[in-house]
């Protein structure tokens, strides 16, 4: 257990590195700590990688960042309260592990799927450039958690995938957050994939190297 009350299982870096680059992940809506924790080791060696669970049980092993409920109408609503209390949660985890470990300041990383990169977003314009580089994979940037006034203060670059017959996030949600970035000015590379709500391993390889290119 952390001060951040958040849960977490790290793999240390597998080369010896007085200040590791710091990759975090944040699973999806009902996962846990161990679903992105799985191909940690297949991600580049010098990494010092935390894996997160979030912070709301739902039972059978699951948890989410924020409770998510549907009307008569089938539209969606999040709970903003607590996704911004998890918000803050995993900006005080990044600075948490940044001076328990050592890591490099200038050089983390948060990786988001689904809900974890809503949040990944959300952490990046809130705290700016306590990341340098999120990766969001299949989610969206929710603007009722960004800021009311965005200053143009943070440098932080973005990798973003979906899949384009996804049905639990649409990629038309997805395609809003590259224009919506080069607007602002912030590096982004936006791709998809002929898959649904997961990543392909043509994702997983493309995602890796642009991590790599950043250490």
């Amino acid at each position: 257990m952390s001060n951040s009350s958040l849960h977490y299982v790290v793999r240390t870096p597998k080369t010896d590195s007085s200040s590791p680059a710091l990759l975090v992940l944040l699973h999806g809506y009902g996962s846990n700590e161990l679903d992105l924790f799985s191909f940690a080791d297949e991600l580049p060696e010098e990494l010092l990688i935390v894996s997160v669970r979030a912070p709301y049980e739902m039972g059978f092993g699951g948890y989410a960042w924020y409770a998510l409920s549907i009307d008569e109408e089938n539209n969606k609503f999040s709970d903003l309260v607590q996704a911004r209390d998890s918000m803050v949660k995993i900006a005080d985890l990044i600075d948490e592990l940044q001076s328990k470990y050592n890591t490099n300041p200038q050089k983390t990383f948060l990786l988001g799927f689904s809900q974890g990169a809503i949040l990944s977003y959300a952490v990046s314009f809130n705290f700016p450039n306590k990341v340098q580089h999120v990766v969001a994979l299949s989610g969206y940037i929710n603007h009722d958690l960004l800021p009311a006034e965005i200053e143009n203060k943070f440098s932080t670059d973005y990798y973003i995938s979906h899949g384009y017959v996804d049905q639990v996030i649409p990629v038309d949600d997805a395609r809003k957050a590259s224009p919506f970035l080069t607007s602002l000015g912030l590096q982004n590379d936006y791709s998809e994939y002929p898959v649904g709500h997961g990543v392909a391993p043509q994702n997983f390889f493309s995602f890796k190297k642009w991590i790599e290119e950043r250490l």
